[in-house]
């Protein structure tokens, strides 16, 4: 039990928990996107499905590490630049990311609140977790990357995961609710998941920009949105 009495490990465990739930925070509005895309009854089992598929996924590839770190090593080389596994993932799951929210940004500005869409496509529960499952993987090769290189102690690693899984699931359905009442906060939020897939492509290409600027502008446009709403709110009962 020497784990316990050893600061530097509840360091990393704490500091890996408040990192793997800020990571989560773009896996969680995705899930909970294309879950309201689903009949009411289904939307809660499909977050849960989603959110347990990333804590599988989080885990396997934990005690894959050897196998992820290999990832980091270069398959081929472009332009003098080297490409590797985890540069093809990321590339393609942005690639990915950028398409859905574009999609869902055009749905949205095509069709008014309560008009029937057009589209010819099905959405069905499966075609939805197999969406889920494949943005999960590249989420979860990012956060595990992250926890490789916080610590050493895969308990501490898996025991952060769990944590962060269990807050999302614990938020999911305030967080699609929200989302789903107000349209401008959802297509903030795609906006969001779109500059996220921008963000993957250009780690994949070796260009690292860091994703506070993301989540402190997101943050600013959604107390502003926030604030639009309150005053809305107040204008309408003042009537």
């Amino acid at each position: 039990m020497e784990w316990i009495s050893n600061p530097d490990i509840w360091t990393a465990f704490f500091t890996l928990c408040a990192l793997e739930i800020v990571l989560g925070i773009d896996n969680l509005i995705f899930i909970s996107i294309l879950a309201n895309k689903l009949p009411i009854h289904q939307q809660a089992k499909a977050r849960f499905v989603g959110l347990s598929l990333a804590l599988v996924s989080r885990i396997a590839l934990l005690f894959s590490i050897s196998w992820i770190m290999g990832l980091t090593k270069d398959l081929f080389t472009v332009v003098d630049i080297g490409v590797s596994g985890r540069d093809l993932i990321l590339f393609l799951g942005g690639l990915f990311l950028m398409y859905k929210s574009v999609n869902e940004i055009h749905e949205k500005m095509e069709h008014t609140e309560g008009e029937p869409t057009l589209t010819t496509k099905k959405v069905t529960f499966g075609n939805i977790v197999l969406q889920i499952l494949l943005i999960d993987i590249v989420f979860s090769l990012d956060s595990v990357i992250t926890a490789v290189g916080m610590t050493d102690y895969i308990g501490v690693m898996i025991a952060a995961v769990v944590i962060s899984i269990i807050v999302m699931m614990l938020t999911a359905t305030s967080l699609s609710n929200f989302v789903n009442k107000y349209p401008a906060v959802k297509v903030l939020a795609l906006s969001f998941l779109l500059m996220i897939g921008v963000t993957l492509i250009a780690e994949s290409l070796d260009f690292h920009i860091p994703k506070g600027y993301i989540y402190y502008s997101m943050a600013f446009a959604i107390l502003v949105e926030f604030i639009n709403i309150r005053t809305g709110s107040r204008k309408k009962k003042s009537l």
